[in-house]
């Protein structure tokens, strides 16, 4: 079974540029025009499968990328709890310990929230369960794309902070035989 999935990190929104915890935040102009522009740059094939956060932000970079996706909740931005909508800064004023500890150790979780191993876990068994074969493409988060690329290396979740995800990014993961692998996002070969 060969699969060779595109990963797509959305556009930048607002909230991002004033480095806030998603709350299923919209785009803007800014962020729908960067979407837009990138579209002939990015590596989709016309026959793929596309799949999409339920994310507002993830669903208007889909649309600005002009796919016609199929909503997968497993392609869900990290659930930040009671830290959704607050800027980290006055997180790291308020909870100094939390918010050191949560940027460092995959294992703490936000208030209410969800760790990043839970992510981890939750989108290595979407990979592993992914029966789809050819070409998939998928607009989704930086964490959700950070949580990908770490189980497709096998590498430990500690990892997390080495993974940068800028927004529009792409990452190339294909499935053979041997499981998932790391391509680079522009090839084009088979």
């Amino acid at each position: 079974m060969r699969t060779r999935l595109i990963l797509i990190s959305h556009a930048a929104t607002p909230a991002m540029r004033e480095g806030r915890f998603p709350a299923d935040d919209p785009l803007d102009a800014r962020g729908i025009a960067d979407a837009t522009a990138s579209r002939q740059s990015m590596p989709i094939d016309a026959d793929a499968l596309a799949l999409c956060s339920p994310a507002t932000c993830a669903l208007e970079t889909a649309h600005a990328l002009g796919l016609a996706v199929r909503i997968t909740t497993e392609l869900a931005e990290a659930n930040y709890g009671r830290w959704r909508g607050r800027r980290l800064a006055d997180i790291a004023v308020d909870a100094p310990s939390k918010a050191q500890a949560w940027s460092c150790d995959p294992d703490t979780v936000p208030p209410d929230g969800e760790s990043f191993d839970q992510v981890l876990a939750r989108v290595g068994r979407w990979l592993d369960n992914l029966d789809e074969t050819g070409n998939v493409v998928a607009i989704t988060h930086a964490s959700v794309i950070r949580a990908a690329v770490i189980h497709a290396l096998n590498a430990p979740s500690s990892s997390l902070t080495r993974v940068e995800v800028a927004p529009l990014s792409v990452i190339e993961l294909r499935r053979s035989g041997r499981g998932w692998a790391w391509w680079p996002a522009q090839s084009r070969s088979r």
